[in-house]
């Protein structure tokens, strides 16, 4: 039991410290962004959290966390959707850049450390993982994103989706509490 609390610890730690290397990227530095930019980090980072919510579809039995899963995937599926069907009529391609790859990085660690934690302690660390990760990007969104988009219509996307990103870390922070003190 020991163990398995030490381990947890370490993957949070690990999380952590992977948020603290991607943070300055997306709030405090505010690389300069083209549209083009602003909608490839949005897409990105829709797209890890769908990766997430696959491998908690995979791993977890709890019915809570499943449900969580369920939603993210749906949910970023949407925006997705939203955003390439906006770019499609502005006539915008993404394009790839510093804080997109540095998001790819931090998700591949972070895929490892889910992948890697026993089954035992897989939904919390999943879980803390949703609820750091809902966080950063909401700041992202909020402190980058939105202030780079030159473009309204895309402008006004990122700002519709944010009660999403703000309804998921607390549905987030709501299951998270079942795994309190374990």
């Amino acid at each position: 039991m020991k163990m398995i609390k030490l381990f947890v610890k370490v993957n949070l730690l690990l999380l952590a410290i992977m948020l603290m290397q991607a943070l300055p990227i997306l709030a405090q530095e505010n690389p300069t962004l083209s549209d083009p930019e602003v909608a490839h980090v949005a897409v990105v980072a829709n797209q890890i959290d769908i990766s997430y919510a696959e491998i908690a579809k995979k791993r977890s039995k709890n019915k809570a966390v499943l449900k969580f899963a369920e939603t993210m995937a749906n949910d970023h599926n949407a925006v997705i959707d939203q955003a390439a069907a906006l770019a499609e009529k502005l006539g915008v391609t993404p394009k790839d850049n510093a804080v997109s790859q540095q998001l790819l990085a931090d998700a591949e660690k972070t895929r490892k450390t889910l992948e890697a934690s026993s089954r035992k302690a897989f939904d919390k660390t999943y879980i803390d993982n949703e609820v750091a990760y809902h966080k950063a990007v909401i700041a992202a969104v909020k402190g980058l994103l939105i202030p780079e988009t030159e473009n309204a219509e895309l402008k006004e996307l990122l700002q519709n989706v944010m009660p999403a990103l703000e309804t998921h870390l607390k549905h987030a922070e709501k299951v998270q509490k079942e795994f309190e003190g374990k």
